[in-house]
């Protein structure tokens, strides 16, 4: 059994709150299920999870591009499970330092929180937000400005160099949409109000958290019915992308622009970065065999949905004492 394994799925706060057809939900259900029993299969001595935020972690006070969480806690935003996570701190150290060896510039975290964008794949894969040792590894998909693609793609090649010498059963998680562009506000152009929310929002009011949720839920409801101004979903760009991870040249994604993808996907379409980093530490532990497991364009949930799972076919191995 390879020792490197992979799971890379979209995410969405709008599950249970506005969802597609019963048949859809069902068919999203199915795919996450066996994502789960592979995981079980699997069972994971470590979890490394790539995640965005949506401004409930990290703000413009200080906006790192790469941040990993040496303590962090799961906030709970649209029911996603809340707690404390059960980080692997001298592995999160040894990342960090690894990075920075790499030439890779990457925060540390003893305080991180983190939103849907990591608990949910988290409790959906493993059973729960700490059901095995995880190090929380934020990217950021929405603040510009924000780091390349390969920048990403780099920076997991970092970690994944780290990882091939662990001697370990390492998950490598990326959570993230692919097209998709939900109502995150902007700071360019904001008003004084939610300017101040971008830079320094954490620990909201249950109120104002629970009005933020509803205007999401609205928009959503907008987007399915054809009354938004939201960018459109984009299938034939998903799948390219998703076609781009399964060919095993990860390096492709070099020449993904930010403006492209804001062009093509979205602007939250950016959270591709997880997908393209979890991938680049993968690749980094050697060749690999990726497959595509789902893809669908779930307007309900403002979302390119998909889902891929892959393994390290061979890799270097010394142990790590």
């Amino acid at each position: 059994m390879s020792k490197i394994q992979l799971e890379c799925m979209s995410h969405t706060p709008l599950h249970g709150y506005f969802d597609p057809t019963p048949a859809v939900v069902e068919e999203v259900e199915r795919v996450q299920r066996a994502a789960r029993e592979r995981v079980a299969a699997f069972d994971p001595e470590l979890v490394i999870v790539f995640a965005p935020d949506h401004y409930n972690g990290f703000f413009y006070d200080v906006m790192p591009q790469f941040c990993i969480g040496v303590n962090a806690t799961a906030i709970g935003d649209f029911n996603s499970a809340a707690g404390e996570l059960p980080v692997a701190q001298n592995v999160a150290l040894a990342l960090a330092n690894a990075a920075l060896r790499s030439d890779i510039d990457v925060a540390v975290s003893y305080r991180m929180q983190v939103d849907h964008g990591c608990a949910q794949a988290l409790d959906m894969l493993t059973g729960g937000i700490n059901r095995y040792p995880v190090v929380p590894v934020f990217i950021n998909s929405v603040a510009p400005p924000m780091a390349s693609c390969r920048r990403a793609r780099l920076f997991g090649d970092a970690l994944g160099r780290f990882v091939a010498q662990m001697d370990k059963r390492v998950l490598l998680i990326g959570s993230g949409g692919i097209s998709h562009e939900p109502p995150v506000p902007e700071i360019e152009g904001a008003d004084a109000v939610v300017a101040e929310r971008l830079i320094a929002g954490r620990n909201p009011s249950p109120e104002s958290r629970e009005a933020r949720q509803a205007r999401t839920v609205a928009a959503a409801k907008a987007f399915a019915a054809g009354d938004s101004h939201l960018h459109p979903l984009n299938s034939a760009w998903d799948r390219a992308f998703l076609d781009l991870l399964e060919s095993g040249d990860v390096s492709a994604a070099d020449g993904l622009t930010n403006d492209a993808i804001t062009r093509e996907g979205g602007k939250s379409a950016h959270e591709i970065r997880t997908w393209v980093a979890a991938f680049g530490a993968l690749a980094a532990c050697g060749p690999y065999d990726a497959s595509i497991d789902y893809y669908r364009a779930i307007p309900e949930w403002i979302a390119g949905f998909g889902a891929m799972h892959a393994r390290a076919l061979e890799r270097q191995h010394v142990a790590i004492a």
